[in-house]
């Protein structure tokens, strides 16, 4: 079975493994007339700061990575065919990346001309791809799997419009308490395929002395060492409450007010989507896509008084 799975690893890396890894390296053997199984995997990583509750204020960026995966039996497959058909295909939606960052060694694109509307296409470096994989082979030989980075980009943004959840955040600081409120709304407009938001934390510094919390809504974590709160909410969608438009709530006594307002960090992640609206086709014979995953999460994502 040479379907892979995808695993999300660390610092918005894909790590892709392939189904029935039990059973050792891919025993993938073929026929040199056959198609060879390839995996794809985006991954973008968003960053935004927002400033009051004004949108002009916003700042965004968006970054992203695609990398391929091999079987580990491929090897066998190029060493048994040492001149295979060349890897090419095309990012769709080109014109919403920018500083565009194809791997050097092993990617290639025509850099004049462009053959298809809003697309590029790119070829793989054979010699120089095979010539990687044997040396990943020699240094894993336990692998089933062998992911190799192709691209970096960037994510040509507008503001407000280009991320999944947008923030507002207010204080009101007195001597005695603190109210914090938290707006925040699930955007489904920048997604080719409206994905759900999961496992998203906002997490906030309250300092002043907090003695006691008061009309925390929804229920929330108080690191008192750290003295900051917590929310977690599982999931944020279109499905979700008011469509996924919802406010956190809290109140805290204080014994060395007024507390000075802090940064409002948020963290998510979602599969199956991503921001820039980009894809990937094969542009020649000899390979077919066996995955194709999606994923984006968010990096520095602050929000402000």
């Amino acid at each position: 079975n040479d379907q892979p799975s995808l695993v999300w690893f660390d610092r918005g890396k894909f790590y892709l493994t392939f189904e029935g890894c039990s059973r050792g390296p891919s025993p993938l053997t073929m026929g040199a007339q056959d198609t060879l199984p390839v995996a794809a995997a985006f991954t973008e990583t968003v960053n935004a700061f927002f400033k009051g509750a004004d949108p002009s204020k916003c700042v965004v960026k968006i970054i992203g990575e695609m990398v391929l995966s091999f079987p580990a039996g491929i090897t066998r497959h190029f060493a048994n065919n040492p001149s295979p058909a060349v890897l090419t295909f095309s990012i769709t939606n080109y014109s919403r990346l920018e500083h565009v960052l194809p791997n050097p060694q092993l990617l290639c694109c025509d850099t004049t001309t462009q053959a298809k509307a809003d697309a590029k296409d790119f070829w793989v470096n054979m010699p120089n791809l095979i010539s990687h994989l044997k040396k990943v082979a020699e240094q894993k030989p336990q692998a089933t799997y062998y992911n190799v980075d192709m691209l970096k980009y960037q994510v040509s943004t507008e503001g407000l419009q280009s991320i999944p959840l947008n923030l507002a955040v207010s204080w009101r600081c007195e001597p005695a308490s603190t109210d914090l409120r938290i707006d925040y709304k699930y955007n489904k407009e920048n997604m080719t395929t409206p994905m759900a938001l999961n496992n998203v934390q906002f997490l906030v510094p309250v300092d002043g002395g907090v003695s006691k919390l008061q009309a925390v809504l929804p229920p929330a974590a108080w690191n008192a060492e750290q003295k900051r709160i917590l929310w977690k909410i599982p999931e944020i969608s279109q499905k979700s409450e008011n469509g996924g438009v919802g406010s956190l709530l809290a109140r805290f006594q204080l014994t060395e007010g007024p507390s000075k307002p802090a940064p409002l960090a948020v963290q998510f992640t979602s599969e199956g989507s991503i921001l820039s609206g980009c894809d990937i086709e094969l542009a020649g014979p000899g390979y077919r896509f066996s995955l194709i995953k999606k994923r984006f999460a968010a990096g520095k994502y602050l929000a402000d008084n």
